[in-house]
């Protein structure tokens, strides 16, 4: 039989059955396990998509790709914000004396 190449690493080897297409089972195991992953993500999406979720905190739609219970405004605390931009203030206010 021909040299293959790897479908995970690319690697060139010898087959041992002419519909072999990985090199090892680590590579198998690799592939496979993208391979679930991405299904998984896709069917998740999916079944997101079909639903209507709401923000626990002010009642926005929900994108389906947002896998929190939050809306973007509602995960930026405010006194968070504020506490960053008073410190940023005294830095520029250290600076210019």
């Amino acid at each position: 039989m021909k040299h293959k190449h790897c479908e995970w690493c690319d690697n060139q080897f010898k087959p041992r059955v002419s519909y072999q297409i990985y090199c090892s089972a680590e590579c198998r195991e690799l592939a496979t396990r993208e391979k679930i992953t991405e299904r998984y993500s896709i069917t998740r999406r999916a079944k997101l998509a079909s639903k209507v979720r709401l923000c626990k905190s002010c009642k926005t739609k929900l994108s389906a790709y947002n896998d929190e219970d939050l809306c973007q405004k509602c995960l930026i605390n405010p006194t968070d914000v504020k506490k960053a931009l008073k410190d940023i203030r005294g830095i520029i206010n250290e600076k210019d004396s």
